[in-house]
């Protein structure tokens, strides 16, 4: 079941998300009864949160709704469906409480960059946080920086929206606490350097780095929301970003350093993660910083995870 919001006739809509397609909620539930002749119970609600698990109230109801589309015959569903060109796709989770990052989660990513890849028994996940400003719409512009242009980066990364209160949870049950799965694209500046003029410090390094996440438009997420319900693995996902048509990166989730469990369990030892946290997971090699090749005003990014969807954002300039 994937799920989404967008706004349509200046209409903010939840609804199902099929690709080149969109289901509205409430237009899918109508169906539904005149069909079945039943009504689901599925509260009046703009969080998605609401139709997923592990403790969204509707989430029976909307996975039912789902398997509906999926096995109805196809004259049923004429006049049904938005054409995806027609909406403005909404990023699915508009204010989460807290947007984790993990830094250096993909071996040869650490290699790419001249850094030595540490087994997982040596070491620990690397974290950091964007604000709320960053957060970027499918299909909405990244805007290259006024202040700092020349050298912006993608990062495809698997997305995982917590459900459910999570405090000091182990890895094995981790998983039960993820309500579902996204898109994001961490887009980096990688030359940062706030006052050009200054006295360098010892730390000047790690705080340009972390700055140069920050900038508005940075944190591109969607076009939908999968839930965990239908991922078996989430170490067993497909990621792929291209640049105009051009692959520049290709992997598996398989190659996390830290799997989604074990990124849960960590956080959760010193934080406590909260209904529509957004934790993103690392990127795999193929960053534009490897190469020396950087986002410019024209081109277009694709990020994907399998099973997900296609997150496809156009590059601009600010004005």
């Amino acid at each position: 079941m994937r799920v989404c919001r967008f706004r349509f006739e200046d209409m903010e809509l939840l609804g199902y998300h099929a690709d080149d397609r969109v289901y509205p909620l409430d237009q899918a539930a109508e169906a539904f009864a005149n069909d079945v002749g039943e009504d689901l119970e599925l509260e009046a609600t703009e969080d998605l949160l609401a139709l997923l698990p592990p403790d969204g109230p509707s989430s029976e109801a909307a996975k039912r709704l789902a398997d509906w589309l999926d096995q109805v015959d196809g004259r049923l569903l004429d006049g049904l469906f938005i054409p995806a060109d027609d909406v403005e796709l909404l990023v699915p989770i508009p204010n989460p409480p807290k947007l984790l990052f993990l830094a250096g989660n993909y071996a040869e990513h650490i290699k790419e960059g001249g850094g030595v890849a540490v087994e997982r028994a040596e070491t620990f996940p690397y974290v950091f946080m964007k604000p709320l400003t960053t957060l970027t719409d499918p299909g909405g512009p990244i805007i290259l920086p006024r202040v700092s242009p020349n050298a912006i980066d993608w990062e495809c990364e698997l997305g995982v929206v917590i459900g459910r209160p999570c405090r000091n949870v182990d890895e094995a049950d981790a998983l039960k606490y993820v309500a579902g799965y996204t898109v994001i694209n961490d887009i980096s500046d990688r030359k940062f350097r706030p006052n050009p003029g200054r006295r360098t410090r010892e730390r000047d390094k790690h705080f340009d780095w972390m700055h140069g996440k920050w900038h508005d438009t940075f944190c591109p997420m969607g076009p939908c929301i999968l839930s965990a319900d239908v991922v078996p693995d989430p170490q067993d996902l497909r990621l792929r970003l291209t640049v105009n048509g051009q692959v520049k990166q290709e992997d598996s989730t398989a190659s996390m350093v830290f799997p989604v469990a074990a990124v849960i369990a960590f956080l959760s030892q010193w934080m406590t993660l909260e209904p529509g946290d957004v934790i993103a997971t690392g990127t795999p090699s193929g960053t534009g910083a490897a190469s020396g090749t950087f986002l410019k005003v024209g081109d277009v990014v694709v990020a994907s995870v399998e099973g997900i969807g296609d997150l496809i954002n156009p590059v601009i300039a600010e004005e």
